[in-house]
Protein backbone atom coordinates (compact mmCIF):
# COMPACT_ATOMS: atom_id res chain seq x y z
CA UNK A 1 0.00 0.00 0.00
CA UNK A 2 1.07 3.94 -0.51
CA UNK A 3 0.63 4.31 3.20
CA UNK A 4 3.87 1.52 3.74
CA UNK A 5 5.72 3.48 0.62
CA UNK A 6 5.91 6.74 1.45
CA UNK A 7 6.47 5.67 5.55
CA UNK A 8 3.38 7.95 7.02
CA UNK A 9 -0.24 7.43 7.69
CA UNK A 10 -2.04 8.33 3.95
CA UNK A 11 -5.10 6.61 3.00
CA UNK A 12 -7.31 7.18 -0.28
CA UNK A 13 -9.13 9.78 0.13
CA UNK A 14 -11.93 8.75 -2.13
CA UNK A 15 -13.10 5.70 -2.86
CA UNK A 16 -13.48 6.73 -7.04
CA UNK A 17 -9.76 6.56 -7.46
CA UNK A 18 -8.65 3.00 -9.04
CA UNK A 19 -6.39 0.52 -8.59
CA UNK A 20 -3.92 1.82 -11.71
CA UNK A 21 -4.01 5.42 -9.79
CA UNK A 22 -3.06 4.11 -6.78
CA UNK A 23 -0.33 1.55 -8.68
CA UNK A 24 0.83 5.00 -9.93
CA UNK A 25 1.11 6.74 -6.86
CA UNK A 26 2.98 4.12 -5.02
CA UNK A 27 5.76 3.86 -8.38
CA UNK A 28 6.11 7.93 -7.66
CA UNK A 29 6.91 7.80 -4.13
CA UNK A 30 9.37 4.18 -4.67
CA UNK A 31 11.21 5.33 -7.69
CA UNK A 32 11.08 8.87 -8.09
CA UNK A 33 11.18 9.59 -4.21
CA UNK A 34 8.30 11.67 -4.48
CA UNK A 35 7.70 14.39 -1.69
CA UNK A 36 3.96 13.87 0.59
CA UNK A 37 3.04 16.85 -1.27
CA UNK A 38 3.93 16.12 -4.19
CA UNK A 39 1.89 12.91 -3.77
CA UNK A 40 -1.18 14.63 -2.11
CA UNK A 41 -1.03 17.06 -5.54
CA UNK A 42 -1.37 14.23 -7.93
CA UNK A 43 -3.33 11.81 -6.31
CA UNK A 44 -6.09 14.91 -5.90
CA UNK A 45 -5.51 15.49 -9.47
CA UNK A 46 -6.31 12.24 -10.24
CA UNK A 47 -9.57 12.15 -7.92
CA UNK A 48 -10.82 15.10 -9.42
CA UNK A 49 -10.33 13.35 -13.12
CA UNK A 50 -11.94 10.01 -11.66
CA UNK A 51 -15.49 12.19 -10.26
CA UNK A 52 -15.16 13.57 -13.90
CA UNK A 53 -15.51 10.12 -15.84
CA UNK A 54 -17.41 8.09 -12.89
CA UNK A 55 -20.72 9.37 -14.05
CA UNK A 56 -19.94 7.48 -17.50
CA UNK A 57 -19.24 4.41 -16.18
CA UNK A 58 -15.02 4.07 -16.40
CA UNK A 59 -12.85 4.44 -14.15
CA UNK A 60 -9.26 6.80 -14.98
CA UNK A 61 -7.33 4.14 -16.37
CA UNK A 62 -10.35 3.29 -18.90
CA UNK A 63 -10.71 6.92 -19.92
CA UNK A 64 -9.98 7.58 -23.86
CA UNK A 65 -8.96 10.97 -25.42
CA UNK A 66 -11.99 11.91 -25.55
CA UNK A 67 -12.96 11.75 -22.21
CA UNK A 68 -9.51 13.24 -21.22
CA UNK A 69 -10.36 16.17 -23.35
CA UNK A 70 -13.79 16.75 -22.39
CA UNK A 71 -12.63 16.80 -18.85
CA UNK A 72 -9.84 19.40 -19.86
CA UNK A 73 -12.47 22.02 -21.81
CA UNK A 74 -14.69 21.30 -18.45
CA UNK A 75 -12.04 22.84 -16.21
CA UNK A 76 -11.87 25.77 -18.57
CA UNK A 77 -15.23 26.33 -18.92
CA UNK A 78 -15.12 26.16 -14.61
CA UNK A 79 -12.61 29.29 -14.70
CA UNK A 80 -10.09 27.41 -13.39
CA UNK A 81 -6.50 28.85 -13.40
CA UNK A 82 -4.36 27.84 -16.48
CA UNK A 83 -1.77 26.88 -14.67
CA UNK A 84 -3.93 24.25 -12.78
CA UNK A 85 -5.42 23.01 -15.87
CA UNK A 86 -2.01 22.62 -17.14
CA UNK A 87 -1.09 20.70 -14.02
CA UNK A 88 -3.96 18.60 -13.98
CA UNK A 89 -3.15 17.44 -17.82
CA UNK A 90 0.43 16.89 -17.01
CA UNK A 91 -0.55 14.58 -14.28
CA UNK A 92 -2.61 12.45 -15.98
CA UNK A 93 -0.05 12.64 -19.15
CA UNK A 94 2.30 11.05 -16.62
CA UNK A 95 -0.40 8.46 -15.43
CA UNK A 96 -0.94 7.39 -19.10
CA UNK A 97 2.45 7.39 -19.33
CA UNK A 98 3.23 4.83 -16.69
CA UNK A 99 -0.29 2.71 -17.92
CA UNK A 100 1.49 2.31 -21.33
CA UNK A 101 5.29 1.38 -20.12
CA UNK A 102 3.16 -1.03 -17.39
CA UNK A 103 1.80 -2.60 -20.99
CA UNK A 104 -1.57 -1.88 -19.45
CA UNK A 105 -2.47 0.39 -22.43
CA UNK A 106 -1.20 0.84 -25.67
CA UNK A 107 -1.51 4.53 -25.92
CA UNK A 108 -1.60 7.39 -24.14
CA UNK A 109 -4.84 9.63 -24.65
CA UNK A 110 -3.27 12.50 -23.03
CA UNK A 111 0.06 13.09 -25.28
CA UNK A 112 -1.56 15.10 -28.35
CA UNK A 113 -3.96 17.45 -26.05
CA UNK A 114 -2.21 20.89 -25.98
CA UNK A 115 -1.43 22.50 -22.89
CA UNK A 116 -3.55 25.60 -22.07
CA UNK A 117 -1.07 28.72 -22.89
CA UNK A 118 0.43 29.94 -19.58
CA UNK A 119 0.92 33.55 -18.36
CA UNK A 120 4.24 34.74 -18.22
CA UNK A 121 5.30 35.43 -15.17
CA UNK A 122 8.68 37.26 -13.58
CA UNK A 123 10.25 35.51 -10.48
CA UNK A 124 9.45 38.19 -7.78
CA UNK A 125 13.28 38.54 -5.94
CA UNK A 126 13.89 41.21 -3.44
CA UNK A 127 17.05 43.85 -3.95
CA UNK A 128 20.36 43.77 -2.54
CA UNK A 129 20.20 46.52 -0.33
CA UNK A 130 16.99 44.60 0.80
CA UNK A 131 18.53 41.53 1.74
CA UNK A 132 20.91 43.51 3.42
CA UNK A 133 17.99 45.35 5.54
CA UNK A 134 16.75 41.85 6.40
CA UNK A 135 19.79 40.61 7.65
CA UNK A 136 20.38 44.00 9.71
CA UNK A 137 17.07 43.74 11.07
CA UNK A 138 17.51 40.08 11.94
CA UNK A 139 20.54 40.63 13.65
CA UNK A 140 18.90 43.06 15.70
CA UNK A 141 16.31 40.18 16.81
CA UNK A 142 16.10 39.34 20.28
CA UNK A 143 16.44 35.82 21.75
CA UNK A 144 16.33 32.42 19.92
CA UNK A 145 14.06 33.40 17.45
CA UNK A 146 16.22 36.60 16.12
CA UNK A 147 19.13 33.46 15.74
CA UNK A 148 16.69 31.15 14.20
CA UNK A 149 15.75 34.10 11.36
CA UNK A 150 19.43 35.19 10.71
CA UNK A 151 20.20 31.77 10.37
CA UNK A 152 17.58 31.39 8.30
CA UNK A 153 18.56 34.14 5.98
CA UNK A 154 21.86 33.65 5.95
CA UNK A 155 21.44 30.33 4.32
CA UNK A 156 18.85 30.39 2.47
CA UNK A 157 20.47 33.22 0.55
CA UNK A 158 23.86 32.27 0.54
CA UNK A 159 23.01 28.81 -0.65
CA UNK A 160 19.36 29.13 -2.71
CA UNK A 161 18.09 25.83 -0.53
CA UNK A 162 13.94 25.49 -0.86
CA UNK A 163 12.55 25.58 2.43
CA UNK A 164 12.22 22.04 2.74
CA UNK A 165 16.11 21.75 2.36
CA UNK A 166 16.98 24.22 5.28
CA UNK A 167 14.48 22.89 7.76
CA UNK A 168 15.43 19.42 7.40
CA UNK A 169 18.97 20.02 7.75
CA UNK A 170 20.97 17.85 10.88
CA UNK A 171 21.34 19.77 14.20
CA UNK A 172 24.93 19.03 12.91
CA UNK A 173 24.95 20.90 9.72
CA UNK A 174 27.58 23.48 8.02
CA UNK A 175 29.28 22.50 11.04
CA UNK A 176 32.64 20.79 9.56
CA UNK A 177 35.12 23.06 7.38
CA UNK A 178 33.47 22.13 4.55
CA UNK A 179 33.58 24.62 1.32
CA UNK A 180 30.58 22.88 0.49
CA UNK A 181 27.15 21.43 1.64
CA UNK A 182 25.70 17.52 0.23
CA UNK A 183 21.82 18.35 -0.22
CA UNK A 184 19.20 15.37 -1.40
CA UNK A 185 16.43 17.93 -2.62
CA UNK A 186 13.29 17.49 -4.77
CA UNK A 187 13.01 13.85 -6.32
CA UNK A 188 15.91 12.76 -4.45
CA UNK A 189 18.50 14.59 -6.57
CA UNK A 190 21.82 14.85 -4.96
CA UNK A 191 23.65 18.69 -5.41
CA UNK A 192 26.89 20.58 -3.88
CA UNK A 193 25.85 24.08 -2.90
CA UNK A 194 28.83 26.27 -1.86
CA UNK A 195 28.39 27.74 1.90
CA UNK A 196 29.16 31.14 3.06
CA UNK A 197 31.69 31.53 6.01
CA UNK A 198 28.55 33.91 7.60
CA UNK A 199 26.21 31.25 6.88
CA UNK A 200 28.57 28.72 8.82
CA UNK A 201 29.26 31.21 11.41
CA UNK A 202 25.30 31.90 12.05
CA UNK A 203 24.56 27.93 11.98
CA UNK A 204 27.00 27.93 14.84
CA UNK A 205 25.84 30.57 17.27
CA UNK A 206 22.67 28.91 16.23
CA UNK A 207 23.52 25.70 17.15
CA UNK A 208 25.05 26.68 20.74
CA UNK A 209 21.97 28.81 21.57
CA UNK A 210 19.97 25.51 21.50
CA UNK A 211 22.74 22.42 22.43
CA UNK A 212 21.42 22.42 26.45
CA UNK A 213 17.75 21.93 25.22
CA UNK A 214 16.14 18.70 26.22
CA UNK A 215 15.74 16.47 24.32
CA UNK A 216 18.94 17.75 22.55
CA UNK A 217 17.29 18.86 18.97
CA UNK A 218 17.64 16.91 15.89
CA UNK A 219 17.46 19.73 13.37
CA UNK A 220 19.68 22.57 13.06
CA UNK A 221 15.96 25.21 12.56
CA UNK A 222 14.24 22.87 15.88
CA UNK A 223 10.81 23.31 16.59
CA UNK A 224 9.01 23.92 20.04
CA UNK A 225 9.39 20.32 20.66
CA UNK A 226 13.40 20.49 19.87
CA UNK A 227 13.12 16.61 18.93
CA UNK A 228 11.01 18.10 16.05
CA UNK A 229 11.67 20.73 12.97
CA UNK A 230 10.34 23.96 12.91
CA UNK A 231 7.28 23.94 10.80
CA UNK A 232 7.18 26.17 7.52
CA UNK A 233 4.23 27.92 8.50
CA UNK A 234 6.70 28.95 12.07
CA UNK A 235 9.64 30.03 9.90
CA UNK A 236 7.00 32.16 7.92
CA UNK A 237 5.77 33.78 11.07
CA UNK A 238 9.09 34.80 12.01
CA UNK A 239 9.85 36.05 8.57
CA UNK A 240 7.30 38.22 8.51
CA UNK A 241 8.21 39.80 12.05
CA UNK A 242 11.45 40.46 10.52
CA UNK A 243 10.34 42.44 7.52
CA UNK A 244 8.52 44.29 9.62
CA UNK A 245 11.29 45.26 11.72
CA UNK A 246 13.59 45.84 8.55
CA UNK A 247 10.21 48.00 6.86
CA UNK A 248 9.72 45.86 3.78
CA UNK A 249 6.39 44.64 3.26
CA UNK A 250 5.88 41.23 4.38
CA UNK A 251 3.89 40.24 1.73
CA UNK A 252 6.46 40.59 -0.76
CA UNK A 253 9.22 37.90 1.48
CA UNK A 254 8.97 34.36 1.82
CA UNK A 255 11.91 31.13 1.46
CA UNK A 256 11.00 30.90 -2.22
CA UNK A 257 11.30 35.01 -2.72
CA UNK A 258 14.92 34.77 -1.05
CA UNK A 259 15.55 31.27 -3.70
CA UNK A 260 14.46 33.64 -6.47
CA UNK A 261 16.86 36.37 -4.93
CA UNK A 262 19.66 34.17 -4.47
CA UNK A 263 19.25 32.99 -8.56
CA UNK A 264 18.81 36.94 -9.93
CA UNK A 265 21.67 38.14 -7.84
CA UNK A 266 24.11 35.72 -9.07
CA UNK A 267 23.09 36.08 -12.37
CA UNK A 268 23.14 39.74 -12.63
CA UNK A 269 27.15 39.61 -11.27
CA UNK A 270 27.64 37.01 -14.16
CA UNK A 271 26.76 33.60 -13.34
CA UNK A 272 25.70 31.19 -16.18
CA UNK A 273 22.40 29.59 -16.37
CA UNK A 274 24.31 26.05 -15.86
CA UNK A 275 25.53 26.55 -12.96
CA UNK A 276 22.38 27.91 -11.81
CA UNK A 277 20.66 25.26 -12.92
CA UNK A 278 23.35 22.73 -10.86
CA UNK A 279 23.23 25.37 -7.81
CA UNK A 280 19.29 25.33 -7.28
CA UNK A 281 18.84 21.85 -8.19
CA UNK A 282 16.86 22.13 -11.40
CA UNK A 283 16.47 18.75 -13.29
CA UNK A 284 14.98 20.84 -16.42
CA UNK A 285 17.45 23.90 -17.32
CA UNK A 286 14.14 25.51 -18.53
CA UNK A 287 12.59 25.54 -15.64
CA UNK A 288 16.32 27.94 -14.73
CA UNK A 289 15.22 30.08 -17.72
CA UNK A 290 12.66 32.13 -15.92
CA UNK A 291 15.28 33.91 -14.78
CA UNK A 292 16.63 34.93 -18.04
CA UNK A 293 15.26 38.62 -17.77
CA UNK A 294 18.29 39.28 -15.38
CA UNK A 295 20.46 38.24 -18.07
CA UNK A 296 18.86 40.54 -20.64
CA UNK A 297 19.18 43.22 -18.44
CA UNK A 298 22.90 42.42 -17.51
CA UNK A 299 23.32 42.66 -21.39
CA UNK A 300 21.45 45.63 -22.27
CA UNK A 301 23.99 47.04 -19.59
CA UNK A 302 26.92 45.60 -21.12
CA UNK A 303 26.41 46.68 -24.33
CA UNK A 304 25.45 50.95 -22.96
CA UNK A 305 28.79 50.53 -21.02
CA UNK A 306 30.82 49.31 -24.00
CA UNK A 307 29.19 50.01 -27.36
CA UNK A 308 30.78 52.67 -29.30
CA UNK A 309 27.27 53.68 -30.54
CA UNK A 310 25.67 53.73 -27.35
CA UNK A 311 27.66 56.76 -26.48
Amino acid sequence: MLSRIVGVAYHIISMTIDGHSEAFLEMLAAERGAARNTLAAYQADLEDFAAFVHPRGITPGEAGAGHVGAYIEALHQSGLAARTQARRLSALRQFFLFLLREGIRDENPAAELASPRLPQSLPKYLSESEVEQLLQAAREFPGVPGLKAYAGLEILYATGLRISELLALPARALASDAAVLMLKGKGGRERIVPLSDMAKLAAARLREATAKLKPPPRYLFSGRNPALAMTRQGFALLLKQVALKANIDPGRLSPHVLRHSFASHLLAHGADLRSLQKLLGHADIATTQIYTHVLAERLQRLVQAHHPLAR
